[in-house]
């Protein structure tokens, strides 16, 4: 059995995931608050026809053995959490987040979801919404007809004006002990799992939370040069394992000759 037929197949299968990868990562370089994934691969089971530290006759130990893999494969593709760059728009209602935390999000069906998309919208009647339309949670409060200002503080403090005077409410964000676990849902929106532990609520530029930033959106953290430089990589591991692919073909096809 050639095992390098397989092992090679293997690796094109794992560099053809990881094209997939690095190319949703570019797709979403524009993308407000997306979060790269990366791609890890682990190599898989050996064959041992001959195991180190055996017995060879005479009181001889073997110091090396004799190890032949089966190939690679895809293990995880994680979410990198790193912080993106801050843009201005001058919008009131752009409301990037500085450091650790989630927007707290409910979907249609009632369910909730987190996002570091914060180019958030108001609707007919008053909620803070996304661009989507789904109702921001982590204490915002409707914004009533007639208020003419709107002043978010870092630590999450907003004061509506007025004709009629003022009012305040203060934000919430939520993180996770472990964000990589967080299920993408499109849309810019994650779902937490048992994976990524369950959400804690906690007040803006305290205890490790991360501060609001009015009049700033939150770009992607795609290095758009260092997925090119992964791009060209995982091609010519795919070209490598395919000509792999082709020398084992080409032995096979001496061997079959050798009976002519």
């Amino acid at each position: 059995m050639n095992l390098s037929l397989y092992s090679a197949a293997t690796g094109m299968e794992a560099q053809q995931l990881n094209l997939n990868t690095i190319a949703n990562n570019l797709a979403n370089v524009n993308s407000r608050g997306f979060k790269r994934s990366k791609i890890e691969f682990q190599d898989m089971l050996y064959q041992k026809p001959r195991a180190a530290g055996a017995q060879n006759g005479g009181g001889n130990q073997l110091p090396t053995g004799i190890e032949v893999g089966n190939g690679t494969r895809v293990v995880a593709t994680s979410k990198v959490f790193s912080q993106g760059q801050l843009t201005a728009t001058g919008e009131k209602f752009d409301l990037a987040i500085q450091g650790d935390g989630f927007f707290e999000v409910q979907r249609a069906d009632g369910t909730l979801a987190y996002t570091r998309d914060a180019s958030f919208k108001i609707n007919a009647t008053g909620q803070i919404v996304t661009s989507d339309g789904l109702p921001v949670l982590s204490g915002f409060q409707t914004i009533p007809p007639g208020t003419t200002s709107v002043t978010a503080a870092e630590n999450g403090e907003v004061t509506l004006g007025s004709a009629a005077g003022s009012q305040t409410f203060r934000l919430t964000l939520t993180r996770f002990a472990n964000p990589a676990g967080l299920e993408s849902l499109g849309s810019n929106l994650f779902r937490e799992t048992t994976a990524s532990g369950t959400p804690e609520a906690g007040a803006p530029n305290e205890q490790g939370f991360g501060s609001i930033q009015q009049g700033y959106v939150e770009t992607s953290n795609v290095n758009i040069v260092e997925e090119m430089v992964n791009m060209i990589l995982a091609q010519r591991a795919y070209e490598l394992n395919s000509k792999a692919i082709q020398s084992s073909d080409e032995m096979l096809k001496n061997v079959n000759d050798l009976k002519r």
